[in-house]
């Protein structure tokens, strides 16, 4: 029997207003886009996809523990959890599955210095900033890739 696997792709506070919420920053594709493009992407590679999206921080924690020990990867853009939410990072060290960090904008380039830094960065594989929404697509094809050569 074929072992499933799965990626987790979960979204942090405020992503629900993807295409809404300043398009001039972040676009005007929302979620349930990027949710098509990253299914499209993993069922291409055999893969089961995982798609959520939350506001709170306990809610978000409860996710990356259950994709503890049986993800094969997962993709997180913690949106406002990057800069401060240390239960959020000490809950992506427990998982033990390749983690691609993606952000729409880039980080680096906003308007304010504290959005350039991610404590997040501390406990993920890589990161992805500042290619819109393809960022996640690009994310599931690397995980993608890496699960196909038993990385």
């Amino acid at each position: 029997m074929a072992q499933v696997r799965t990626v987790h792709v979960l979204n942090g506070p405020n992503l629900d207003l993807l295409g809404q919420r300043e398009p001039e920053i972040y676009g005007h594709a929302t979620l349930a886009d990027v949710e098509r493009d990253c299914r499209a992407e993993a069922e291409s590679h055999g893969l089961e996809l995982l798609f959520r999206q939350t506001n709170a921080e306990h809610e978000m924690i409860a996710w990356l523990h259950e994709a503890r020990t049986g993800a094969a990867g997962i993709v997180i853009n913690p949106a406002g959890f990057t800069y401060h939410a240390v239960p959020v990072l000490d809950a992506l060290r427990m998982c033990e599955c390749p983690i691609v960090e993606v952000h729409i904008s880039n980080i680096h380039r906003r308007e304010a210095a504290w959005r350039a830094h991610s404590i997040m960065t501390a406990s993920v594989t890589g990161m992805i900033t500042g290619l819109g929404v393809d960022g996640y697509r690009l994310a599931v094809r690397h995980l993608a890739v890496r699960i196909g050569r038993g990385e």
